[in-house]
């Protein structure tokens, strides 16, 4: 219990030190002058910057590595072609957490990008930052029309019936599978297991000596996944979208179920535990090591070309006694800086709407498997041709769709998630050593609570 309780404290410490980072109301900040203030206010008059042809050009932070840059970038020099007025500059920043840490330097300054893309975690923080104009602004002034969008992935970005920012790469969780380990084992491979009690018994006719029957990520994103699909909250004042949240719920009966889930599975050693790396369990799927596991659903094409057998897509389990609500959508968004020359927040704005076009969203759902959030997007021709050859998109983009919108669905808004996620990781990390279930989501709720205390005093 001394150990505990000094880990309690180390914790604590740690995220007062995180919070001086990532808020900008910092309590040991020296007070603002009459000179910071006239340096706010010519930030907020600001000339926009022109390129040497007169076009205006603003800076695009983004955490788009690989493929998902590659596609960014020709995204952006699509747009850049197709007017005369603008041009949009990506630039890689790193990983979100890097990007929102340089961000925090610069943010609400003449130097801070016009245009930002932020995780979805980082959504409280972005819309008590200051730094940012709500794209809601810019909604209603061009009269443009929400409709055309994805409601249930614009439900996690608006607050209040107001939108802050638009929608970029979203991505769901997904049950995937092995068919040809289904058919060995005797199981119908066209039949996905669907409750928590299906997934543990499939996994004892999967398990063999050189194959695990499911595995999950240590990753507190699909344990909030398996908490919502039940209609769990993650903390109070409904999921902190009716006020700012004082405390986490999610150590009652819907998040014991997924703990006893998981724990029942390892102490049948039907459970492989491949840890924190995305790459270590996909690459155990692939080879064998593993029959089932959540992945997201923008990494369904990697599975299907990576593996030497038969890939099955279906929607994620939920316990036995309760009904399925669906998914919380995960992934980022983007978002416009306040303060910046009227001319540069126009030119990010025309820049959004180019992006939720179908056709450049179509294009961007086929080369990177995040959703698209323009659903017309499905209806172009080289969408139906993909989903032809891999119908296991269609499978992620429908359990999107039967997502009934809810509290539970929007998914929860606290500053301090990343915190909590680590609480989540330390508590499945002991349960995978034996602990009780009950035990280590209590230690893991009263952990978030301390950082949520220590927000909520920090903001005040």
């Amino acid at each position: 219990m001394k150990k505990w309780r000094f880990g309690l404290l180390v914790m604590a410490a740690f995220v007062m030190l995180v919070l001086a980072a990532c808020t900008n109301s910092d309590p040991d900040a020296a007070p603002e002058t009459d000179a910071d203030a006239d340096s706010q206010e010519e930030g907020e008059q600001q000339e926009a910057a022109v390129n040497e042809d007169g076009k205006v050009e603003i800076e695009f932070w983004h955490a788009m590595s690989g493929g998902g840059q590659e596609s960014l970038d020709a995204i952006a020099e699509g747009f850049n072609e197709s007017q005369d007025k603008y041009v949009v500059k990506p630039e890689f920043q790193g990983s979100y957490e890097e990007l929102l840490t340089k961000l925090r330097s610069i943010g609400g300054t003449k130097d801070a990008p016009a245009l930002m893309q932020v995780f979805e975690i980082g959504t409280k923080y972005m819309i008590d930052s200051g730094y940012i104009e709500p794209v809601q602004k810019f909604i209603d002034e061009d009269g443009y029309d929400l409709s055309q969008l994805e409601e249930n992935i614009l439900n996690y970005y608006s607050v209040d019936g107001e939108l802050y920012s638009m929608p970029f790469n979203s991505s769901t969780p997904v049950l995937l599978y092995n068919k040809d380990a289904f058919r060995e084992a005797g199981l119908d491979p066209e039949k996905a297991p669907e409750t928590f009690a299906d997934v543990i018994h499939a996994s004892s006719q999967l398990k063999t000596d050189e194959m695990y029957g499911f595995s999950m990520l240590t990753y507190g994103w699909f344990f909030e996944e398996l908490l919502a699909t039940q209609g769990g909250l993650y903390v109070n004042e409904e999921n902190g979208r009716a006020g700012n949240a004082t405390e986490a719920v999610f150590n009652g009966p819907e998040g014991l179920n997924v703990f006893r889930f998981l724990d029942t599975m390892n102490k049948e050693g039907t459970f492989g535990n491949f840890g924190t790396n995305w790459d270590d369990i996909r690459a155990a799927f692939s080879s064998g090591k593993v029959a089932m596991y959540m992945d997201s659903s923008a990494g369904i094409a990697n599975a299907i070309e990576s593996s030497p057998f038969e890939v099955g897509a279906a929607y994620i389990p939920h316990a036995d006694e309760v009904k399925r609500h669906g998914v919380i959508i995960g992934g980022a968004s983007l978002w416009m800086s306040k303060g910046i020359a009227d001319e540069e927040q126009q030119a990010a704005w025309e820049f959004m709407k180019y992006l939720t076009t179908p056709e450049i969203q179509a294009k961007w759902h086929l080369d990177t498997g995040y959703f698209a959030i323009n659903p017309d997007a499905y209806e172009e021709d080289i969408v139906k041709e993909k989903w032809a050859e891999y119908p296991q998109f269609q499978v992620t983009v429908n359990q999107l769709q039967d997502t009934e919108p809810s509290v539970v669905t929007q998914g929860a808004l606290i500053s301090v998630f990343p915190e909590s996620r680590q609480q989540i990781v330390t508590a499945l990390e002991n349960l995978y050593q034996g602990a009780d279930p009950q035990q280590v989501l209590d230690e893991a709720v009263e952990g978030t609570n301390r950082a949520i205390e220590i927000a909520n005093q920090t903001n005040q």
